[in-house]
C-alpha cells in the first residue's frame, strides 16, 4: 500500500510540474542570451488593400495645396487656399490589387513592397520638379491591424499604432492566453501581397522565439490560440451532463405526472 500511495504521488507530481511547464513563456532564456546577435527591427511594408495618409509640407500651403486630396473644405469658407485645406479633412489612399495609388498631378505610383520612409522619399523626389523646395512628406498607414482568436480573454481584432507589434503584444492586447491554452503551439495565419496563405506553428515556450522571423507581426496577420485537450474534454463532459441532467428531469416529471394519474 505505501509503495502504491508513493507510486500514485509522484505520478500526480509529475503531472503537476509538466503543466506548469506548459504554463510558462520563453523557456530556456540562457541558452538566448549565449547567441545574442545584434538584431534588427522590422519595418512596415505596404502591401494591396492598404490605406495610408499621406501629408505634405511646404514654407507655402499654396504651393502645397494641389497635391492634396481632400473633402470638407467649403468654396465660400476662406480665399486663403492654405487655410482652406487646413480646415478639410484629409482622404486616406487606398492601395489597389496591383500595388498603386492614384495621386493627384503626380498620377498613378506604384508603393507595394516599400516602407513608409521608402514611400516618403518616392513622393519627395517626383514633387521637387514642381516646387521650390524640397517638401516635407509623411506616410503613415491606418489600417495596420491584427487578430487574435481562441483561447484568450479578450478576443478581437485590435489596431497598431507605430507600425511594429510583437505576438507577446499581441497577446497582451487580447487579455493575454488563459489557462487553457496551448502555448507550444500556436498558429499564425499570414497573407502576403499576392494573397496566398499561410499557416505557421511557433512555440511560445521557448525562448528562441524572438529569433524567429514570425516574432513580429504584419498587418492583417490572425493568430490563432488553440485549446488544451482537457478543456476540449471539459467542455464535453459539462455538455453531456447537461444533456443528461435535462433527460432526468423530464423522466422525473413524467414519472411524478403518471403517479399522479393513477391516485
Amino acid at each position: 500500500m505505501k509503495k502504491l500511495f508513493l507510486l500514485i504521488a509522484s505520478a500526480a507530481l509529475l503531472a503537476s510540474c509538466t503543466s506548469y511547464k506548459h504554463a510558462l513563456y520563453l523557456r530556456n532564456d540562457k541558452a538566448l542570451q549565449a547567441s545574442l546577435q545584434e538584431g534588427r527591427l522590422p519595418e512596415y511594408h505596404v502591401m494591396p488593400k492598404d490605406e495610408l495618409t499621406i501629408v505634405i509640407s511646404t514654407s507655402d500651403p499654396e504651393a502645397s495645396a494641389p497635391f492634396y486630396r481632400k473633402i470638407g473644405q467649403s468654396k465660400l469658407q476662406t480665399s486663403n487656399v492654405g487655410q482652406a485645406y487646413d480646415n478639410a479633412k484629409l482622404l486616406d489612399y487606398l492601395v489597389d490589387s496591383k500595388g498603386y495609388i492614384d495621386y493627384p498631378i503626380l498620377g498613378r505610383l506604384r508603393v507595394m513592397g516599400l516602407t513608409t520612409h521608402e514611400c516618403e522619399d518616392l513622393i519627395r523626389r517626383k514633387l521637387q520638379p514642381y516646387l521650390n523646395e524640397v517638401p516635407n512628406v509623411t506616410v503613415r498607414a491606418l489600417n495596420y491591424t491584427v487578430s487574435v482568436l481562441g483561447e484568450v480573454n479578450k478576443p478581437g481584432t485590435y489596431s497598431v499604432s507605430d507600425e511594429r507589434v510583437t505576438i507577446f503584444e499581441a497577446l497582451a492586447q487580447a487579455g493575454d492566453m488563459t489557462l487553457f491554452a496551448r502555448r507550444n503551439d500556436v498558429q499564425l495565419l499570414r497573407e502576403d501581397s499576392l494573397g496566398r496563405h499561410t499557416v505557421t506553428h511557433l512555440d511560445l515556450t521557448d525562448a528562441g522565439i524572438v529569433n524567429s522571423p514570425y516574432y513580429y507581426l504584419q498587418q492583417n496577420d490572425v493568430v490563432y490560440v488553440k485549446p488544451t485537450k482537457g478543456k476540449v474534454r471539459s467542455n464535453k463532459l459539462n455538455n453531456n451532463s447537461s444533456i443528461w441532467i435535462s433527460l432526468a428531469s423530464l423522466a422525473a416529471t413524467i414519472a411524478s405526472l403518471i403517479i399522479i394519474s393513477l391516485q
